[in-house]
């Protein structure tokens, strides 16, 4: 069984996030660390833990999660000059919170994907 995590909170909005966008599916809110410009969290309303938990009943909702993210970009001015969608899975992916997420990161040149070593 899945953890309830800070995400779960946000969406039922327990507690503060500068969310940009929320529907039945899917809640978009204001990353507290920013990473760039823009940086944006696209959050199922389901809980799901990590990509490795994803079924193909959760289709929809991960579309939704991008049709969200080309909303947003457009909004937020950043579909033109382009944009960074990343989602990262368990420790070694980066993964922090342990309910699945999608970054929008934009606003500026993002370099590299990742660094060479």
């Amino acid at each position: 069984m899945a953890v309830e995590t800070i995400f779960s909170k946000i969406i039922r909005k327990e507690i503060p996030a500068d969310i940009v966008y929320q529907d039945e599916l899917v809640t978009a809110f204001r990353d507290i660390n920013p990473q760039a410009p823009t940086h944006i969290l696209i959050i199922p309303n389901k809980l799901i833990p990590t990509a490795n938990d994803v079924t193909e009943a959760d289709e929809t909702t991960l579309g939704r999660l991008f049709t969200v993210a080309a909303r947003i970009a457009k909004e937020e001015g950043i579909a033109e000059d382009g944009y960074r969608l990343m989602m990262n899975c368990n420790r070694h992916g980066g993964q922090e919170v342990y309910h699945i997420h999608m970054h929008l990161l934009g606003g500026r040149p993002l370099g590299p994907m990742l660094l060479r070593q």
